[in-house]
């Protein structure tokens, strides 16, 4: 909250508006606290029917302009999902975060121009290589892979796709988990970073065994769990194991 707090003192937002998916309960979002305490409105989605039950339930669903839709987003709905909802295509924040196609769900998205950008980054996969998991419509963590290791894209991965989209990457969370990148048009007070720079290391240790136990694995020891699994390249538009490209 301090994060965007700060960025949106720093530049106009017309229309306060935004879109957030992947949001669970909302109790713990990137938007909430613009809801309640900037008088924003948005749209939130999520996959799971029970999450969106409680959301309608909350008293921010009747004290504030909110609408909440339960769909499994994919990169061929999410346009049609945001336009259903607002036809204004400068909205302020966009917030990606499902734990999954979020590069390719990214990449997709055309009907909004939003000022501000945060996207969820696995930070596993490090600050250099530009990779992301391979686009599966239906890809769930879960059952991707028994450690819920195996996700999202890495921060380079997100960095590029900001500058093709026309934003500048203005820094991550100390946390290690949020990249938050602003519109070229109105960046200018902002500190500019590249993948290596402005790289944070998750501390999150919340790997699972494959009976579900947590191993509370460290950052370092990672990789090495999920190394056999497939990635995508994507500077050289290619895909092959975690293991061979992260030894190229």
């Amino acid at each position: 909250d301090g994060i965007i707090q700060y960025i949106i003192n720093k530049i106009a937002i017309p229309n306060k508006i935004f879109v957030e998916f992947g949001v669970e309960t909302y109790s713990e979002s990137n938007t909430r606290f613009l809801l309640l305490n900037n008088n924003w409105s948005g749209l939130v989605l999520d996959g799971c029917s029970k999450n969106i039950e409680f959301i309608k339930k909350d008293f921010t669903y009747w004290k504030y302009d909110l609408t909440a839709k339960q769909t499994f987003i994919t990169k061929d709905n999410i346009n049609e999902l945001i336009a259903n909802y607002t036809t204004i295509k400068d909205i302020g924040l966009l917030s990606v975060d499902i734990d999954g196609n979020d590069y390719w769900v990214w990449d997709a998205i055309n009907v909004v121009n939003p000022r501000i950008v945060i996207c969820e980054y696995n930070s596993i996969f490090g600050a250099v290589k530009a990779v992301t998991i391979p686009y599966k419509a239906d890809y769930v963590k879960s059952n991707a892979h028994y450690s819920e290791l195996y996700f999202g894209a890495s921060l380079n991965a997100f960095c590029q796709l900001a500058e093709q989209k026309g934003y500048d990457f203005v820094g991550t969370s100390s946390a290690g988990v949020n990249a938050y990148f602003v519109r070229k048009d109105l960046s200018s007070p902002f500190k500019k970073f590249t993948s290596k720079t402005g790289f944070n290391e998750s501390a999150n240790r919340d790997s699972k065994g494959k009976k579900g136990e947590l191993l509370f694995l460290r950052h370092h020891e990672r990789m090495k769990v999920i190394e056999n699994l497939p990635i995508y390249h994507i500077d050289t538009k290619s895909e092959g194991s975690i293991k061979s490209i992260f030894n190229q």
